[in-house]
């Protein structure tokens, strides 16, 4: 089944495009097609595109600033069975009882091209082209590469990363498998490890298998996964230079923090490094 989710705005509508994409690496969906429509100022572009959401069966998330087009977006979605999430009016509104101003309602206020604004879609889109080990032959092209085993919070750490700026690649270790030659060759300051007590891990494979169904043999097996960790240092020893960080009972941002830390770098893209 292919999932449609709009995104919609008066202005380039790649705000409201990154709330998704940050939101969908919280699950493991396949088949999502995101339709970013820009520039939307009238009633008549809502409709169309109300329409063409009702005909796909699809969801729409916009950030219009306009108190009349929010107001259009939601009847028009009411009327034909379409959700719509409007992820600017609710902060408008709380904003406005804060400083006792109404908003300006002008479109495209945020001017996002600027020059952090491009590094970060820069590097968010090298790490989605390097996630899960994809393109090893491009990794001296990463500032940031996280190594673990699966379910160490790779992928969710690199997307987190690669919005503040910072082009990453991530690698898995599996059991007996080599990793990539390349990884071996990159300087330092430039890999870091993920490791995690092998029972917390057991716990969270057992919840995917629960959600997926369909996993290789052993893969949330407590002894298996021993063996795996195990491995998984074997290929840290080979590059001791590379920081490890523990991921078991950390949130993601702090964990974040932590890496670029120890990369004496600053979590910010756009701040100067340590």
């Amino acid at each position: 089944m292919v999932y449609q989710i709009f995104t919609v705005s008066d202005a380039s509508g790649a705000t409201a495009e990154r709330v998704v994409q940050a939101a969908l690496v919280q699950f493991d969906a396949e088949g999502v097609s995101i339709i970013r429509i820009g520039e939307v100022r009238t009633k008549s572009q809502i409709q169309e595109i109300i329409q063409r959401a009702a005909k796909n069966n699809g969801l729409i998330v916009h950030t219009l600033v306009s108190e009349e087009l929010r107001h259009a977006i939601l009847n028009e979605g009411r009327a034909v069975n379409v959700p719509t999430i409007d992820l600017m009016g609710p902060l408008l509104a709380r904003l406005t009882d804060m400083f006792s101003l109404k908003p300006k309602g002008i479109p495209g206020g945020l001017h996002p091209f600027d020059r952090s604004y491009l590094q970060r879609i820069d590097a968010i889109d090298y790490t989605v082209r390097h996630d899960d080990g994809k393109n090893p032959h491009e990794l001296d092209k990463a500032e940031i590469v996280l190594v673990g085993v699966s379910r160490t919070s790779k992928t969710p750490l690199s997307i987190y990363l690669a919005y503040r700026g910072w082009k990453v690649a991530n690698v898995p270790i599996a059991l007996g498998i080599e990793p990539p030659k390349e990884l071996f060759r990159l300087p330092k300051r430039r890999v870091v490890g993920l490791i995690i007590r092998p029972e917390r891990l057991a716990e969270l494979r057992r919840a995917r298998v629960e959600h997926i169904g369909t996993v290789p043999e052993g893969y949330a097996d407590l002894e298996y996964i021993k063996k795996e960790m195990m491995y998984a240092y074997q290929i840290f020893e080979r590059r001791k230079d590379w920081p490890l960080v523990d991921v078991t009972v950390k949130p993601i941002e702090e964990t974040a923090s932590e890496i670029v830390t120890l990369l004496h770098h600053s979590l910010y893209r756009d701040e100067p490094s340590i």
